[in-house]
């Protein structure tokens, strides 16, 4: 019997030499394959990449092979690689899409396969939708084989996004910062950028290591303990993560605060709002803070609010003129440069903050907070039996539910799981409180994210929600 492969938010995903196997890589690989033949102007070629994980780059040429034994035109990187570095390749040499082998911020154990479209971004629903269907019919084209041509990828990258960046201020700034590869595909480059300015630097975890020691390759607590210590004892002004193939990012603050993607988020639109007045609109997923809607209001930019996925703010970068878009997993992109969140390049945009406004990371979330109010937020993940996880999103959505704990239920929201507004206290001008339920596309969990006025609040949303999801 054939395995089911499930495409989720991003790609697919599984476990390896159970649900990622070469066998399985190849059917993905020809439902990309004939999908290009399709719908896109094929000769244009596929560009392929990869991740530090184990057997990544195996993964990658067996990609590299079954596309271009369909007659299509395969370049292949020479090494471990961003996931944004082939976007950028995508739409820089006009390819009809991308093939990244990777499952991102998942364990050591995981792998999987994500498809970039021709425009250098996540494939659009409709995209994906497609590729699901030359899946089902167990697509295996072939053709005159053509060419796979192993290429650089990173230098083109590199020299891209430190232009678009900015790179004069943060080559002059006496800052010293951490950063964090978290043994992904990021390895290297941000130490490399700065150590060629000049700029003062602690790298951490950069080596390769497709076990990733004590942690999942995920910029949030806790995996982001080292690097919170090494801020702290190094005396750096900030700490930069980014994810198993760098397109997600996290922070740290002087003191060794962590600093969330909502935060990282806020502080870069205040900043491109105010002192560099790009103009468009905003774009937030479903479960991104209320704080992100408050600073486009006072600049007078419309918001948009989009389904949980990248690929659902890049759907939106491809209809209009967006400033800036993002979702709560550290994924934050910029239509003027890619329809594509980047761990790098958003690190590099933070320290030019840092630069121009001259202060550390934990000044500028402090100046938010007095601005804008008290914004907390929580997340956790409930690995829970499937029969539990389901009756818990129908009774969330069921009409009767009027309190949460003890708090009462002011209205719901359903875009992409349920979301519940409650009458808690805001503190003054803070945050609404929220909690919302959600069922992993990608991953067997059930995820309960919050927000509120205060961290106390933020705690005590996590624990009713667990509760109701275990009743």
């Amino acid at each position: 019997m054939t395995q089911e492969i499930k495409f989720g938010t991003d790609g697919w995903r599984g476990i390896i030499a159970d649900d990622f196997t070469f066998a399985n890589v190849r059917r993905v690989a020809g439902a990309i394959a004939s999908y290009v033949q399709k719908y896109e102007n094929a000769q244009r070629g596929v560009i392929v990449g990869y991740d530090a994980r184990f057997a990544s780059p195996q993964a990658a040429r067996v990609v590299a092979d079954v596309i271009a034994a369909a007659g299509i035109p395969v370049k292949l990187a020479n090494d471990y690689t961003p996931t944004p570095a082939v976007s950028y390749a995508v739409k820089q040499q006009g390819a009809a899409g991308g093939v990244m082998v990777t499952s991102s911020h998942n364990p050591w154990n995981w792998n999987g396969v994500k498809f970039k479209a021709r425009f250098g971004g996540s494939a659009t629903p409709a995209i994906m939708k497609k590729i699901e269907e030359e899946m089902a019919a167990g697509a295996a084209p072939k053709g005159t084989r053509a060419a796979v041509q192993e290429v650089d990828l990173k230098k083109d990258y590199v020299t891209a996004v430190c232009a678009f960046a900015g790179m004069d201020l943060i080559a002059k700034t006496k800052f010293k910062f951490a950063v964090d590869a978290m043994y992904g595909s990021g390895r290297g480059v941000l130490p490399g950028i700065f150590a060629e300015r000049g700029v003062q630097c602690v790298a951490i975890r950069q080596e390769l290591n497709p076990l990733f020691p004590g942690i999942n390759p995920e910029p949030i607590q806790p995996h982001t303990r080292m690097l919170q210590d090494t801020v702290v004892r190094e005396k750096c002004d900030a700490g930069l993560a980014t994810d198993g193939d760098a397109d997600r990012i996290g922070a740290v603050a002087e003191d060794g605060t962590f600093i969330d993607s909502h935060r990282i988020f806020c502080v870069l639109l205040r900043w491109l709002l105010e002192r560099k007045k790009w103009p468009g609109e905003v774009v937030r997923a479903f479960n991104t803070t209320g704080m992100i809607d408050r600073i486009a209001a006072k600049h007078g930019r419309k918001l948009h609010e989009t389904s949980i996925g990248f690929k659902y703010v890049a759907d939106l970068m491809m209809e209009r003129e967006i400033l800036m878009g993002g979702e709560e997993s550290g994924g934050i992109g910029y239509s003027r440069f890619l329809p594509e969140r980047d761990g790098v390049l958003n690190s590099l945009l933070l320290a030019n903050v840092m630069a121009e406004e001259g202060k550390p990371l934990g000044q500028l979330v402090a100046d938010l907070q007095r601005e804008f109010g008290p914004h907390y937020y929580g997340r956790s993940d409930l690995h829970i039996p499937e029969n539990m996880k389901q009756s818990a999103i129908q009774r969330a959505r069921a009409d009767g539910t009027q309190s949460l704990g003890r708090y009462r239920v002011l209205k719901k929201e359903h875009m992409d799981g349920v979301k519940f507004f409650l009458d808690a206290p805001t503190n003054g001008n803070g945050a609404n409180a929220w909690v919302l339920f959600r069922a992993s596309g990608t991953e067997p969990l059930l995820r309960l994210y919050t927000e509120a006025s205060s961290p106390e609040l933020v705690s005590e949303f996590l624990r009713i929600g667990e509760t109701f999801v275990r009743e």
